[in-house]
């Protein structure tokens, strides 16, 4: 399960800022893609599995899910697949295999509380 590994790695990031900062992380807000090959649920199970003793203990791991966005050449125009099995356009049906978006795994922002407030970092 390589989800695991990745949570890991989220875990190392959040927790180098947290030290960096000395503050306490919160949440973590990650834009994940559809065609990124990472479960949501895989992740999230790892992140709280990853989050154990650590400074991360208790922190949220907030996904958004990116859906696939195809540029379709039949139209000129970016589009929302329906299927991910179904690389055509929902309104013309021409085949397309240019992916705008739906393959990433972005952290965007980090939610920290220090004694006073709680801080976002990035743009969620």
């Amino acid at each position: 399960m390589h989800e695991l590994s990745i949570a890991m790695s989220i875990v190392e990031m959040a927790q180098e800022e947290a030290e960096l900062r000395g503050v306490r992380i919160e949440a973590v807000h990650l834009e994940l893609g559809l065609l990124s090959g990472v479960v949501a649920e895989a992740l999230l199970f790892s992140y709280e599995v990853g989050c154990s003793g650590t400074r991360l203990e208790g922190s949220r791991l907030i996904v958004k899910e990116v859906p696939i966005e195809v540029f379709c050449p039949a139209c000129g125009a970016p589009k929302v697949l329906t299927s991910m099995q179904w690389f055509r356009c929902p309104d013309c049906s021409a085949s397309t295999s240019e992916v705008i978006h739906g393959k990433e795994m972005i952290v965007t922002a980090l939610e920290m509380r220090d004694e006073c407030a709680t801080t976002h970092i990035g743009s969620a």
